[in-house]
């Protein structure tokens, strides 16, 4: 009767060993492909700086001592500087730890500010209703957030014009100065002139 009783725990232990599940304490935590080499029974050194949940330093003990420790308090043992020596590890809930990061990824996106380039083009001897119209839709622009690139073509005998094509991007710069900076002064290339306005950041 003892000897079928060893038998068959014998096959058990075998079973659970062949089936690649390790049972630590109370519970066994899911890992996620990637996170093996800094999470629990995958973390290789054979001693850590473990820090608790509540931030106290324990200093440097054994992995096996640490993982049963973290266990005992249902958390995972987790290297949060695996670089170090010895590695720095912490007792976490490391699923709610993933879980937090993500949310805080998500919220960054939302409140990340998605800035578009936009471009106006002028004229050497743009008229003054054309002006302003151009500058109407460039300050609307630059409110929103956008960057604004002005350009000028010069055409056939217009070159002649390029420091008057200057002068009217530099007064074009100077009506929206209350509301942006010049991020690229006029400058010409071929037969054209660009220059970029980026919005003030305290707008």
């Amino acid at each position: 009767m003892h000897a079928h009783f060893f038998i068959r725990l014998s096959i058990y232990f075998k079973n659970i060993i062949g089936g690649g599940i390790i049972i630590r304490g109370s519970q066994k935590m899911p890992q996620k492909r990637g996170d093996e080499d800094i999470l629990n029974e995958g973390i290789r050194s054979r001693e850590v700086m473990v820090i608790t949940d509540d931030g106290e330093k324990l200093g440097v003990i054994p992995t096996s001592q640490a993982l049963d420790m973290a266990f005992t308090k249902n958390l995972d043992l987790v290297l949060v500087a695996p670089t170090a020596k010895p590695p720095v590890a912490k007792f976490m809930d490391y699923n709610k730890y993933k879980y937090e990061q993500q949310r805080k990824q998500r919220e960054a996106k939302k409140h990340q500010k998605i800035v578009s380039l936009k471009e106006l083009r002028l004229s050497p001897k743009i008229d003054t209703h054309d002006f302003e119209t151009k500058l109407r839709n460039g300050r609307k622009f630059l409110e929103k957030g956008d960057k604004l690139k002005i350009s000028i073509r010069f055409r056939g005998r217009e070159m002649a014009y390029t420091n008057q094509g200057r002068e009217v991007m530099m007064d074009f710069a100077k009506r929206c100065e209350d509301i942006a900076d010049v991020e690229s002064k006029p400058k010409q290339d071929g037969r054209s002139m660009f220059m970029t306005l980026t919005p003030k950041k305290d707008k």
